[in-house]
């Protein structure tokens, strides 16, 4: 026994060199949201449409799930049928939910996206140990009003999530460029 432990004292010790996780992107590929939504749009072959599991859900509430990344997309649609008022709410709505994330986020910067039909999108993209990376809200101001938000079910650390977040960015974003309503 004596011997082992005067062994392990000669080896010196090397701590070991500092890693990286090895994040394997697919090439993006998209098929067409089912027509059974008021809207639709084209999202990534990747992720799968998971019904929303919160107890306000709605009809036409929905996850986006990225299962090689453990990422959802939550996304929300609210008819407006033509009241200002609606609007009004849902647009408060979607700030309040992105400025909960001011306690850890290290920055908000939120833009304006013109779609090639013409929509607006209006853009937060959040830096810092946030659990939101980036939200979006969109409206034609009579009908229709859509919001999301990106998600990750992990304790990774956003810095090393990075390719990822801006891999499933890139896909809200075509998602958003090729939404139409019906």
């Amino acid at each position: 026994m004596a011997g082992l432990f005067i062994l392990a004292c000669e080896e010196d010790y090397y701590p070991k060199p500092e890693g990286f996780n090895r994040i394997d992107l697919p090439e993006p590929a998209y098929e067409a949201l089912p027509d059974s939504f008021p809207f639709s749009f084209q999202y990534s072959k990747h992720a799968k449409i998971l019904p929303d599991s919160s107890y306000q859900k709605e009809r036409y509430w929905f996850a986006l799930f990225y299962p090689d990344f453990v990422a959802e997309v939550h996304i929300t649609y609210k008819p407006l049928m033509n009241n200002r008022d609606s609007l009004r709410v849902n647009i408060d709505d979607s700030y309040k939910l992105t400025s909960k994330h001011q306690v850890k986020a290290t920055s908000i910067e939120e833009t304006i996206l013109i779609t090639p039909s013409n929509k607006r999108v209006s853009v937060a993209e959040l830096e810092g140990d946030v659990p939101s990376q980036f939200q979006f809200y969109t409206t034609d101001s009579t009908e229709h009003f859509l919001r999301g938000a990106l998600y990750f079910r992990t304790s990774t650390e956003n810095d090393s999530l990075a390719p990822v977040i801006d891999y499933v960015k890139r896909d809200i974003v075509h998602a958003l460029n090729t939404l139409q309503w019906n």
